[in-house]
Parts: C-alpha cells; structure tokens; sequence
C-alpha cells in the first residue's frame, strides 16, 4: 500500500492559509456564489452552506459524450472505479479513512461531467479533502477491474425501462458523441484495461476541462486546494453536436411499452434559449410523470384525453447540453393504446400554442425550482459544478430569477415551434408492435 504520509505536509499549509469552514447561511435562503478562474483555466466556486456540513466537488467535463466507440463505457466504469485503489491509496484505505470521519465521498456522471464530491463535518475538511485529491488519480488495478464486472452486469441489468427509452433516444438523436450513452454496452463489460482507461483519464481530467466547486468551505482556502492539483493542460476539446434525428428501438417481452419522443431542443450556450425551453417543460409538466391525469397547458385538452383514454404515465422531458438538446416527452402505457398516445403527443409537440397563462405558470414553476436548487447544499455544489464546467461561470439565484423574468412569451413559442418543427427522434423499449417509428410521426 503506498503511504499517503507525504501529502500531508502539502495539505497541512494549506490548512494553515484557511482551509476553514464559510459561516453558515440562514436554513432555507438561496446561497451567494463567489467565482474565479486561475491561470491554468481551472474555475474554483464558492457558497455558504446553511449547516456545518462542507461539500467539495472536483468536476472535469469528461462525459460520456467524450467516449469513442472503443472506450464506450468508460464513465460508468468510472463510477464503478470511485471507491478502489487510486495512485496514493488503497481503496480499504480510502473508504475506512473517509467513514471514521463520518465522512461521504460519491462519483457521478452523465453525458457531459464527472464529478468526484466529499462530504464532511467543517472540523474534518482537511481529511476529505486529502482522499479527494486522491481519488481524482485512479490507479485501475486490472484485479479489481475484473472484480468489478458482476457489479456492472447488475446495474446495466436493472436500468428502469424508461431510462432505456430515453437512452435511446440520444442515440437515435445524435448518434455518437451525445448519443452514447451513460450506462456500458453489454458487448463492452469486461472489456475495458487498465490501459484504456488510464488513457482516457489523462485526456479528459485536464485542467481546462476542470472546476472545483464548494459549499461550506472558505473561497481562498478552495483557490488554495485547487492550485494545489495537478492537473495535465492541453487535451482535445469535444466534438461539437450533431443532430440527425430517427429511431432506435429495443423490442422485450410484455405488454407495455415505454417511448421517449424529442425534437431539437435548447443549448446551454444559448442561454435564452435554454430558459425557455425550461419554461415550455414546466408549463407542461415535469418531475414525477402525470398518471392518468390531465397534462398542463401547451398540450391542453386534447392531450389529456389521449393520456387518460391510454391510462399513460406522461412527463415532459427537456435535456440541455452545452451544445445542443432534446425537447419532447417520454410515455408509458399498455402496448395495444401506445399508438395512439403517442400520435397525440406528438400533433401536440408539433402544433403547440403557448398561452400567456402557459408562460407565466411556467416561469413561477422553474423560479421555485431554482430558489429550491440553491437553497440545498447538496443540489447547490451539483448546479455550481455543472455550470462551472458548462459555461466557465457560476449563476447566482437572483441572477437566474431575473433571467427567467425576462423570458417572453414568443420566446417560448419559439422553442416550441423549434422542437416540433424539427425531424424527430424516437427512442422505444418494451413490446413495440403498435409504437409509430419517427417518419410516422412527420
């Protein structure tokens, strides 16, 4: 086991320049976010957090989306690879160091971020932040690799039918690049080295593609940390999005089939866009799907009658990239009432009239999302992550609720006309007999 004694010292001075935890905010208020960019183009962020609880988050934007077709799968093996043997520490080490703190530390991704985050009480930051350094510099020991294969089948296994859907609706979209997906090919488990994953680690996690977020942690003491990684420079930047539009279907056993169902959506780089596609997503509705019930405003009477003949579980679905996005919906229903629930929605998504009511419903809808997002330490250093990386800055609450205000009423008849004008893409899993394919849906 490689001793971690030498990294200390290191960790020691920082502490010493204030490595100590911000003041509390009071429970329930949006949180101030404190920005900087260092000269390596890493982007460090900071916010109060309202217990004594600190959250740090190193984010390197290495998605999916950055996977070849050699090394599809890399990030969720990356997931699997956050509690194992990295260059300073065993994962035993790891894991049995972060818990006597009473410590947390997690690995997420999606299509566009890794995020490595360490959870601990203010008084045990330095610790955290010590494994957190570690556990950005994966050994992937070829033993533990293996061992972790049985794992992987399990979680490819048990993907939700709906997710599935949704995942293939990125792949009819895009193809490859953002149409990989976050979850490894069967034909790939097992076949990723040691060697292609190192090799993926040293041209994704670089400097330029890093931010290092945090909530409850002094802003200089955060600088200090994040200058103290190292971190390679250069790597190629992602391929740029391209949007093709078509199906991609899974047919098993069953009576029911779940489809997901998007046009063109709204990038992250064109934030006015963005906003409003969120407001279209809110005003027809979003989160936890609609079930047998009626659907909100855009979609109107005629959709909820089509949703309830079905007896459909429906939800809006809206996936902003820095980019490009999807703007649509997902359905579940008995397979022999599929057909024509989704040709309902989709006349719907294409001929969508957006009401000042619809708008305004939305907006008041998105704005309480946000204050909600912001005033949550651990929903916070996600946002602050995903923006950092994204866009090279970090929101404040009252600067996203100003740019909400500002979204009109023809900007989001915009994106709606922009999503149903466009050719549509068509993910479907479950028995497919009567599911439209998207030239159908024309």
């Amino acid at each position: 086991m490689a001793s971690n004694a030498s990294k200390v010292p290191l960790l020691r001075v920082i502490a010493k320049r204030g490595y100590a935890a911000a003041c509390p905010r009071p429970v329930g208020e949006a949180a101030a976010v404190q920005t900087k960019q260092l000269d390596n183009k890493v982007v460090v962020a900071s916010a109060e957090a309202q217990l004594p609880v600190t959250r740090v988050s190193v984010v390197f934007g290495a998605g999916s989306r950055n996977e070849s077709y050699e090394t599809q799968g890399a990030t969720h093996l990356l997931r699997v690879a956050g509690g194992l043997t990295n260059k300073n520490s065993t994962g035993f080490a790891l894991t049995r160091n972060i818990q006597q703190v009473g410590g947390n530390l997690t690995v997420t991704s999606d299509r566009e971020v890794v995020a490595y985050t360490v959870e601990t009480t203010a008084n045990n930051l330095e610790v955290g932040l010590h494994y957190l350094q570690d556990v950005i510099q994966p050994a992937f020991k070829p033993w533990e690799l293996s061992d972790s294969v049985p794992f992987v089948k399990n979680q490819v296994a048990t993907v939700p039918p709906q997710v599935q859907a949704v995942e293939l609706l990125h792949k009819a979209a895009f193809r490859t690049g953002l149409g990989n997906s976050v979850y490894m090919p069967k034909f790939q488990i097992g076949k990723l080295s040691s060697e292609t994953m190192l090799h993926y680690v040293a041209n994704n996690f670089t400097a330029g593609r890093c931010a290092v977020v945090g909530v409850g942690v002094d802003h200089n003491a955060l600088v200090g940390f994040a200058q103290s990684l190292e971190l390679p420079t250069g790597g190629k930047s992602s391929s740029g999005a391209n949007y093709y539009g078509g199906d991609a279907r899974k047919d098993t056993p069953g009576n029911v089939a779940h489809v997901a169902v998007a046009g063109q959506g709204g990038a992250v780089s064109n934030p006015k866009e963005a906003l409003a596609f969120a407001v279209l997503q809110f005003a027809i509705g979003s989160g936890p799907a609609t079930q047998h019930g009626a659907v909100n405003g855009p979609f109107g009477k005629a959709l909820s009658s089509a949703v309830g003949d079905a007896r459909a579980c429906f939800s809006a679905l809206n996936a902003s990239y820095s980019d490009a996005g999807l703007f649509g919906f997902v359905v579940s229903t008995d397979a022999q009432k599929v057909g024509n629930a989704v040709d309902a929605l989709a006349r719907s998504l294409k001929s969508g009239t957006v009401s000042s009511d619809d708008v305004n419903r939305g907006k008041a809808l998105l704005k309480a999302a946000v204050l909600e997002a912001y005033a949550t330490d651990s929903s916070l250093v996600a946002e602050m992550g995903l923006q950092a990386v994204l866009t090279k800055d970090v929101q404040s609450a009252d600067a996203l609720v100003a740019a909400i205000d500002s979204v009109s009423q023809q900007d989001v008849q915009a994106a709606a006309k922009k999503a149903g004008s466009s050719k549509l893409s068509v993910g479907a899993v479950g028995n497919l007999a009567n599911v439209p394919y998207s030239s159908d849906l024309a």
